[in-house]
């Protein structure tokens, strides 16, 4: 038995550790890259194959030496939908001017679209939602937290371009109740009783009356018409649901009637993962407006790490695909889900063992419909596949040749990788502009540009088209950071930054966004102005860069005006006027002092300007103007 067992232990270091380690290292590592080809060669496919990359369409961006202000002019569709608003300072924004009272939260910003005049317009988009844990500690009774304030109100929506003069947002949809600017976002039903922060049990119908919102001095009181939740119509229930939240008011309450509803799970990503556990869900949902009424929409994917040969990625296993979309209504709570891609088998499994939860995505309404859009989350997993597995030659993947790197730009002060971004452009030589999602690629350890990918985002027969586009590598071409380190080192932008940052306000550099457009780039950076006393960022200028230039201006048209070198045409003076002899210029026998005067008040002007402080600015331009007047008038 002894014997048995010692062979048995020998046998199994033999075959198990010994066997193997011999074959390593006298066969494999002197022959590694032939003996390892054909299972590099399979990993690759399989990888390309699981992340559904293996229909990638490579394209070679030439870039056009010249661009002119008048071709950009041509691309007035591109250049409307450039976002200037970077979404981190935009929900600064966002709660100081439009949360109106404590109880509300902007958790985030999505960027979308909406057909505004029969125009694809990008918006940026937030939700005021309800956060009754800052109500103030003496109103956190379980009345008001679970009878009382029970929903959110309203988005908010703004042209993602668009600056107004004291450099903040101009709103298409703003207020309470919501006031919709253009009629296309008109919103007829804003409570939201379902969405991202709705974390707790609330009862509606109950006698005390929910607050709806605020109404100057008083508030405005609602009962719930919708079919969320469950009818609390008789004592059995009420003791259920007693038992359920471990609370005997549900019995003792005399507000609760037997038309309350009590609506539960109403944090939505909660509730479709309790929904289809199965599914694995994007980090981040976003509402949209169809027909009057809100709705959430959260993508889906379905993954396995059971691919053969597919090289797994963290969190992911080694198979993803975004075959499902689904949609919740924000006040009823209902969720749908459809399938997006039917040819996917492992939701083709799912449909069959789950028939009645899926439905196909032409029962998906219009409206719905046309805000669905590439998911951030699986494109930054297929870019990272994709900065491995673009070199599909088996030597060049075994030695690493060619590895790419997801760039980093500077965001505030601090060095940050660079996130996917959605762009309203026409690809190359298309016609039509198409909603896409974009990230470049930079060598590895190298900061210059050397490729940028590209996701179709428009609901059609194109949408989820991936394109390559791979620069000429005998040519420059920067990245963002290239492009970071010559903001840095252009003297005028420097010494305004570090002028502002000393005067009692910082600056924020918002995100780089690199645009394809006419065969070139354009690099175009925000720059917000912060007071220390105010958590209001407001847009103050626009850094533009183009080939070897690079310039800042008030508003991007300006910027661009510049770096394209455009110049407004003036008319030359007739020839007799021209060989007129020049006036002798005679001065006031105080010149000096009033040029020092001019020098002294245009200066301070500066500080002012850097300051924020635009009365004493205005003030003091005034004077300028005054003293400069002076002077002309006393050399006339």
């Amino acid at each position: 038995m002894v014997a048995s067992a010692f062979l048995l232990l020998a046998g199994s270091f033999l075959v198990g550790d010994l066997y193997p380690s011999m074959v390593q290292q006298f066969i494999v590592e002197p022959n590694e890259l032939s003996k390892e080809t054909p299972y590099i060669i399979n990993n690759i496919t399989a990888t390309l194959q699981a992340y559904g990359l293996d229909k990638v369409e490579e394209r070679t961006f030439e870039l056009r030496p010249e661009l002119s202000y008048a071709q950009l002019q041509e691309e007035k569709a591109v250049i409307d939908n450039i976002r200037l608003w970077d979404y981190r300072p935009l929900l600064s924004t966002y709660g100081q001017l439009q949360e109106m009272r404590l109880y509300y939260d902007f958790l985030g910003v999505d960027i979308d679209r909406y057909q505004i005049d029969g125009r694809m317009r990008q918006v940026a988009i937030a939700v005021r939602e309800m956060n009754n844990a800052n109500l103030s500690t003496q109103a956190q009774t379980w009345v008001n937290q679970h009878l009382k304030y029970t929903h959110g109100y309203g988005v908010l929506v703004s042209p993602v371009n668009e600056v107004s003069e004291e450099g903040l947002p101009n709103f298409w949809v703003k207020n309470i109740p919501p006031e919709s600017l253009v009629p296309e976002l008109t919103i007829q039903q804003p409570a939201i009783y379902y969405g991202e922060t709705t974390d707790e049990y609330v009862v509606v119908n109950t006698l005390t009356g929910e607050f709806d919102y605020p109404l100057g001095d008083q508030n405005a009181y609602t009962n719930y018409q919708g079919v969320g939740g469950v009818q609390l119509s008789n004592p059995v229930i009420k003791a259920a649901f007693a038992f359920r939240f471990n609370t005997l008011k549900f019995l003792l309450s005399q507000d609760i009637s037997s038309e309350s509803r009590i609506l539960f799970y109403r944090n939505i990503q909660e509730r479709v993962h309790r929904i289809a556990p199965f599914l694995k869900y994007d980090r981040d949902p976003y509402i949209v407006i169809s027909e009057g009424r809100l709705f959430w929409i959260q993508d889906a994917y379905v993954t396995s790490s059971f691919y053969p040969y597919s090289q797994p990625f963290s969190e992911w296993g080694n198979y993803a695909r975004n075959s499902v979309k689904v949609i919740i209504d924000a006040y009823n709570g209902t969720v749908d889900f459809y399938i997006s891609d039917p040819n996917e088998p492992l939701t083709k499994v799912y449909s069959k063992v789950f028939p009645t939860l899926f439905k196909s995505i032409d029962q998906m309404p219009d409206g719905i419909k046309a805000h669905l859009r590439y998911p951030q989350d699986f494109f930054e997993l297929q870019s990272r596949v994709l900065s491995q597995y673009h070199m599909t030659d088996p030597t060049v993947f075994y030695n690493k040749e060619d590895l790419w790197s997801i760039p980093t730009e500077i965001y505030g002060d601090k060095e940050v990788v660079m996130e996917p971004y959605y762009l309203v452009t026409g690809l190359e030589d298309e016609r039509d502009e198409d909603f896409i999602l974009i990230l470049p690629f930079t060598p590895a350890r190298k900061n210059n540009m050397i490729a940028w990918l590209a996701a179709k985002s428009d609901f059609n027969e194109d949408y989820g088209k991936l394109i390559l586009y791979k620069f000429p590598k005998q040519a420059l071409t920067f990245g963002p950071m290239q492009v970071e380190a010559r903001i840095d080192q252009d003297s005028e932008i420097s010494r305004q930054l570090t002028l502002w940052n000393q005067r009692g306000s910082s600056v924020i550099r918002g995100n780089l966004i690199v645009i394809p457009i006419k065969g070139t780039l354009l690099y175009i950076e925000p720059l917000y102005l912060r007071s220390e006393q105010s958590e209001l960022p407001e847009l103050k200028r626009v850094i533009v860069a183009y080939g070897n230039r690079i310039v800042m201006d008030t508003t991007l048209d300006e910027a661009l005006r510049l770096v394209t070198g455009a110049q407004e045409d003036v008319p030359l003076p007739p020839a007799a006027e021209a060989e007129k002899p020049v006036p002798e210029l005679l001065l006031p026998a105080d010149w000096q002092s009033r040029v020092e005067d001019v020098v002294h008040l245009f200066n301070q002007a500066q500080d002012y300007l850097a300051q924020g402080d635009w009365e004493a600015y205005g003030q003091t331009m005034s004077r300028l103007q005054q003293v400069i007047n002076e002077l002309d008038n006393q050399s006339k």
